[in-house]
């Protein structure tokens, strides 16, 4: 299921799969409108929603309300006449025992005797052709047999599953009958015969006696197969049933009484009798929809514009500070449903009085933003989240400051989620950290507003409120799934060495794992100098040549022999290189890989072309006109940091392996030469990558490849006489090898 809305998320709101299908300029700029357009409608369905779910400024607050118990609130005055009803339960109590005992209605279809006599008629008259049955004694049966039908038939036959059915399900022993759309008097259901008693009842003049008469009756009844020849005349009529019962459903009425204005309810004190208890609900659902109806316009103007504020405020910032994440179709709608979800739960909690407003978790939202997102986004979130949620909380300063200070707690612990019990540490700290601030606001007031009689102990609220946080973990999992986000944990999962395919590309191409390892190293080092996301990069690295899978003899890494590009010609042998790209999409998807570690499997070549055979093909056809989309990745180019970043560290460890000599100035020229010519041929211009960077990351592969290869300098030899010529050698030989 998940892989079917990722696949159909993925074709609507994945800026890059649509800048990768689009590439017309004129498509792009429809485009770009087209995002903006959602964006208005996540803002105005954000606020509607909110709006919506606010409460008004009336609020009928008594707690729960039990049987049996006093009733501890001021005398309860009825402001407006209502209506006792029925509870929903009884109601549907009374309809279902009408249903139960409804007498359905059955058409009569005479027609279905005359058919079924002529059936008889032809049966019998094959049997006379036949000769089986020729004694005049037949004739007499057969005059019985027709007889029988008539009486039957005019009594009425019901089909055997319809039949089964009314004896089992009703408690209604009658039918009504309607014969040519004239209504017949009730008729008792064991008066009626089913096919099957149809059948038994032309039978049953037939035993078993050992003479003459009733064997051949019996032999001529079996030879006419009568319940091949049967066939119902009765048909249930749903549109009239249906009809009649919902009249006489729909007549039900569920008032049971009244109560007039100003007439007391109940008084201080009072026992809550079921009687009360009834009048009690009533009130309380005619005081919610006058208020509901009644909700001043000045007020409703006022939630509109303040939830709107917020919004635009969001907004403004994400497309100031973090225009990554404004661009990013899923990272905009997850922003914005989380404090629509945690908005409507308080609002939903706060005026049905069901649960403490306490134990909703508002810290999930900086956790969950935080692990796949940033801090600083995490926080004015949350804080925003906060702001919503306290319209609808009574005493708005005390929630601001527990929530604001948990909130801040949750994003300073978890960094980096790079392991669970990261969560069971967080969930620790922020729940210490909401007991605690709620007991220092408790001592810095007069009393303590948010305990209520009604209501359980709020510390004890404030700890399920921490304890769940624990779903953060699986939440996760949800949010990678449905919105295609990956959390460090799932990256450190996919770069465990243990992992199938992983397995799979050490066992049947070792050499391509070896380089997937080496490019990982070098990519995490440029990635931690550059400030990006260094594990991303690393498992990307692990995953990105899994393609060669496929055909590993024709990679050299994997070669201990024959080279097989030497059978083929170079068009093919650029076909086979450049597949690797598309068959690494396929086993990623296969293995269910994130979508941000199949993107450095399709750019970790860009549009880059296969050099070595493209020269080999010009050098040996050099008049040909050369197609060169046939030497051609398909791309597209990095269109992020850490894209970039495997891009260079994948073609520098490559290319140094063709090196003769490591030197510290062939390596040097080795980096300069790759990455400068990436950077001419425009492979980074589509990345946030800066020319800083890119300077950064030429030092930080110059100075990993020096130290993986071990470079040092060339120690100059001492002459010497030709008898310590063999010492002073010897002594060269230990220090090279130290």
């Amino acid at each position: 299921m998940f892989s079917f809305f990722k696949r159909i998320f993925r074709r609507t709101t994945d800026p890059v799969l649509a800048k990768t299908l689009k590439k017309q300029k004129s498509a792009k700029k429809s485009l770009k409108g087209l995002e903006w357009l959602n964006r208005i409608v996540v803002m105005v369905a954000s606020v509607a929603i909110i709006t919506y779910f606010l409460p008004n400024s009336e609020q009928f607050k008594y707690g729960e309300v039990k049987v049996g118990i006093p009733w501890h609130h001021p005398p309860l005055i009825a402001l407006w006449k209502f209506n006792v009803n029925m509870t929903d339960q009884e109601l549907y109590k009374k309809k279902d025992s009408i249903r139960q005992e409804f007498q359905p209605y059955f058409n009569l279809k005479h027609a279905v005797k005359d058919t079924v006599k002529i059936r008889i008629q032809n049966a019998a008259q094959k049997l006379y052709e036949e000769k089986r049955f020729d004694s005049p004694v037949v004739a007499v049966y057969y005059r019985a047999l027709l007889d029988d039908i008539e009486t039957i038939y005019d009594e009425g036959v019901m089909g055997q599953q319809t039949f089964d059915s009314l004896k089992m399900s009703t408690r209604a022993s009658y039918i009504r009958i309607l014969d040519n759309n004239i209504q017949k008097p009730p008729v008792s259901i064991d008066n009626i015969y089913s096919m099957q008693g149809a059948y038994q009842k032309l039978m049953n003049p037939v035993n078993d006696n050992a003479n003459i008469v009733d064997t051949l009756r019996k032999q001529f009844l079996s030879a006419l197969n009568l319940n091949m020849l049967l066939e119902q005349n009765l048909f249930f009529d749903v549109k009239k049933s249906s009809q009649e019962l919902n009249t006489l459903t729909d007549s039900l009425s569920p008032n049971i009484g009244n109560v007039l204005q100003n007439e007391k309810i109940i008084d201080r004190g009072e026992i809550i009798t079921p009687e009360k208890l009834r009048k009690i609900k009533a009130y309380e659902d005619t005081f919610r929809s006058r208020t509901e109806n009644q909700k001043p316009v000045k007020v409703l103007i006022g939630q509109i514009l303040f939830v709107l504020l917020i919004i635009i405020v969001l907004n403004t910032f994400l497309y100031i500070f973090r225009r990554d994440y404004f661009l990013n179709k899923r990272a905009y709608l997850m922003l914005f449903i989380l404090p629509v979800f945690f908005c409507s739960i308080t609002s939903t909690l706060e005026q049905h009085t069901m649960l403490h407003v306490y134990v909703v978790p508002f810290c999930l939202v900086p956790i969950i933003i935080r692990v796949f997102l940033d801090s600083r986004v995490a926080f004015v979130f949350h804080l925003a989240t906060i702001l919503l949620a306290s319209i609808s909380i009574v005493y708005h300063y005390e929630f601001l400051v527990i929530q604001t200070i948990a909130g801040m707690v949750a994003v300073q612990t978890l960094r980096q989620m790079t392991q669970r019990s990261q969560i069971v540490k967080t969930m620790l700290l922020v729940t210490a950290t909401l007991v605690a601030t709620y007991f220092i606001v408790s001592l810095m007031t007069a009393e303590d507003p948010s305990k209520d009689p009604d209501k359980t102990d709020p510390y004890y609220w404030l700890v399920v409120s921490g304890l769940l946080l624990l779903f953060a973990y699986p939440l996760f999992w949800i949010m990678e799934k449905f919105f295609g986000f990956t959390s460090e944990v799932t990256l450190l999962e996919l770069s465990n060495t243990n992992n199938p395919l992983l397995q799979k590309l050490m066992e049947e191409a070792p050499g391509t794992f070896q380089h997937s390892t080496q490019v990982a190293i070098l990519a995490s080092e440029v990635a931690a100098k550059v400030q990006a996301n260094v594990q991303l990069v690393r498992t990307g690295a692990l995953y990105h040549d899994i393609g060669k899978l496929s055909r590993p003899v024709f990679f050299t890494e994997n070669q201990s022999g024959k080279n097989p590009h030497e059978r083929i010609s170079p068009v093919k042998s650029a076909e086979v290189i450049i597949s690797h790209v598309t068959e690494g999409v396929k086993l990623a998807e296969h293995y269910d890989l994130p979508e941000v570690i199949q993107r450095f499997i399709i750019t970790h070549h860009g549009t880059g072309k296969v050099k070595y055979f493209y020269i080999t093909y010009k050098n040996e056809h050099p008049e040909a006109d050369i197609d060169e989309s046939k030497f051609t990745y398909p791309g597209p180019n990095p269109e992020s940091k850490e894209e970039a970043i495997l891009m260079m560290a994948d073609a520098v460890e490559a290319a140094s392996r063709s090196l003769t000599t490591y030197t510290e100035e062939t390596i040097s020229a080795l980096v300069d030469k790759i990455v400068q010519s990436q950077v001419e041929e425009g492979f980074f211009n589509d990345s946030n990558l800066t020319f800083k960077d890119v300077q950064i990351a030429r030092k930080a592969l110059k100075e990993r490849l020096k130290t993986i290869y071990h470079t040092r300098i060339s120690y100059p030899e001492l002459v010497k006489n030709d008898e310590s010529e063999t010492e002073n050698k010897s002594e060269k030989e230990k220090t090279e090898n130290i």
